[in-house]
């Protein structure tokens, strides 16, 4: 069975100046490759009519299909439906039912009809008007060849709306591909290459149809096994049968059998336990509170978050000794001790988490810790434990690493692991 090509082409000035980021081609490439359908090249061009010709032309040649995003607008600048058009060689028309659509749509905003509105409902007369519930622009496709050519908005969740309704049921009716099977272990506190070492013999071993691949971020290293056959039944037991042997040489690193984010990884945690967590975050300034929170369901386990970023309001809100305060200075592991021992009995919570530094090369006054120093401690009512970190980064990175250990810290702690 063959392999289905696709290409993603993003469209617009704004992505190549990186006033905004692209998550549209990530997305649905994440889609695609669900559907076993091969993401062979992404490219982003401005607005620029010889430019996205060229882009045409070459995706055309290489891909079985080509999804385009951006340019679908009403003003001068859009002019990707008007340049597709020409292309495939039609003329515009207007598309009753976009019209009637878009014209609702002005009503319930209670906004007027504007003359260029009108030509959100033209369309080229040789394309499939793929329906946009979500905003004015429709979708476009195109065949040529053989080749399926898909153009949509690039507001994420116009585009998103109709992969959805019409793009990804498409797909599935037409392509025929091998099925594609992921799966993913996610370790933490070991670097790529030990990884690597521990586990070269079950690399080596893997058939040819599973690659694994090594995926560092911050904190962690995620595993990922990709199995690419005909019969996805039996090749959904042989990659678990291969995930399960990574498992069992990686178990004291492994923290998760799924791919999700440390954040999700600690509230199953807590979950499981029915157990509840305070945060005391001074140099993170609520950054493990935020990233906690962008989990649903958080308020079943998360107390809340004091954050203590000045000295006096470690003292005066939080509890923290001010004989502690003078005798160590706030960066340090009897403050951070503190921290966590006070937050955890204000905010009555079974865990808790601190965390006091300095994350930039700023000079502090009144301090004599090193810059990218942070303490960090976790404590529950019957034991604290305090660690300092070290940071080599900018300020971001900084505390973006910071919430990672904190919580991977916390993680360990309570599972029992040193």
């Amino acid at each position: 069975m063959a392999n289905i090509k696709a290409s993603i082409i993003t469209i617009g000035d704004e992505l190549l100046i990186g006033q905004t980021i692209d998550t549209n081609s990530a997305w649905i490439a994440r889609q695609l490759n669900a559907l076993g359908i091969d993401v062979v090249r992404r490219i982003a061009v401005g607005d620029n009519a010889p430019d996205i010709r060229k882009a045409l032309d070459e995706e055309i040649a290489a891909s079985d299909t080509v999804l385009i995003t951006g340019g679908l607008g009403p003003t001068a600048d859009d002019i990707t439906k008007p340049l597709l058009c020409e292309y495939f060689g039609g003329k515009m028309q207007v598309d009753e039912r976009v019209l009637e659509h878009v014209k609702e749509m002005f009503v319930r905003r209670n906004r007027p009809f504007l003359e260029r509105n009108l030509k959100q409902a033209e369309v080229p007369d040789n394309c499939t008007v793929l329906f946009n519930r979500m905003g004015t622009a429709p979708g476009m496709l195109f065949e040529k060849n053989g080749k399926l050519i898909i153009s949509m908005p690039g507001v994420p969740f116009e585009m998103m709306a109709i992969m959805e309704d019409g793009v990804l049921p498409l797909y599935k009716s037409r392509f025929k591909s091998d099925a594609m099977v992921h799966r993913t272990l996610i370790t933490a506190g070991e670097g790529e290459s030990f990884i690597a070492e521990r586990i070269a013999d079950i690399e080596n071993a893997l058939p040819p149809y599973i690659r694994l691949a090594y995926l560092p971020s911050l904190g962690m290293v995620k595993l990922r096994l990709t199995g690419r056959r005909e019969n996805e039944e039996g090749l959904i037991g042989e990659v678990e049968a291969w995930q399960h042997k990574l498992h069992e040489r990686l178990a004291n690193i492994v923290v998760a059998s799924e791919d999700i984010s440390f954040e999700q990884i600690l509230g199953k945690l807590l979950n499981e336990k029915g157990s509840t967590l305070a945060l005391a975050e001074s140099c993170t300034g609520g950054y493990i509170s935020h990233l906690i929170t962008q989990v649903a369901g958080a308020s079943k386990y998360l107390k809340g978050c004091i954050v203590p970023y000045l000295v006096e309001v470690k003292e005066n809100v939080l509890g923290v000794q001010k004989e502690t305060l003078e005798a160590y200075g706030a960066v340090s592991e009897p403050v951070a001790r503190e921290m966590a021992e006070r937050v955890r009995e204000k905010l009555n919570s079974d865990y808790s988490i601190s965390i006091t530094g300095i994350l930039d090369i700023d000079k502090v006054e009144g301090e004599t810790a090193a810059s990218r120093t942070a303490w960090i401690a976790v404590a529950s009512a019957t034991e604290t434990q305090a660690k300092e970190f070290r940071f080599n980064h900018d300020r971001i990175r900084n505390k973006e690493s910071a919430a990672i250990m904190a919580m991977f810290m916390l993680w360990k702690f309570i599972k029992g692991r040193s």
